[in-house]
């Protein structure tokens, strides 16, 4: 049997999620991250988008076309959430990739505020 140890800085209390716009996180710590949509699908943990697999890892630039003309690119956003056990998020992007797992530990590493960046 295995044990679920808990770990105020990593262990979430409570998550919103909005499909268009991201999740946010309040830790048990008293910590508040904020992780918008394309920034999540730039950290995408899987190996193909870190690059684990020997390949240049995957980034896609989400920001607007600099050419009004070029062809529309529909923003990101996830299409769906599931919990995968005690320990992680599983997204599934409307760009048809869905291979990455989130644990609450890249989560919180990974967490974007001035506070954690410094």
């Amino acid at each position: 049997m295995t044990t679920y140890e808990t770990n105020p800085t990593t262990d979430p209390e409570h998550i919103a999620v909005s499909k268009s716009k991201g999740i946010d996180i309040d830790w048990k710590d008293g910590h508040h991250s904020h992780f918008p949509v394309a920034y999540l699908r730039d950290e995408c943990p899987c190996a193909t988008c870190t690059g684990a697999h020997g390949t240049v890892p995957q980034k896609t630039d989400y920001s607007a076309p600099a050419n009004p003309f070029q062809m529309f690119k529909p923003a990101i956003k996830m299409l769906n959430i599931e919990p995968t056990g005690n320990y992680a998020l599983k997204i599934f992007w409307n760009d048809g990739h869905s291979s990455g797992i989130y644990s609450y530990d890249l989560l919180r590493s990974i967490c974007p505020c001035e506070e954690c960046k410094s």
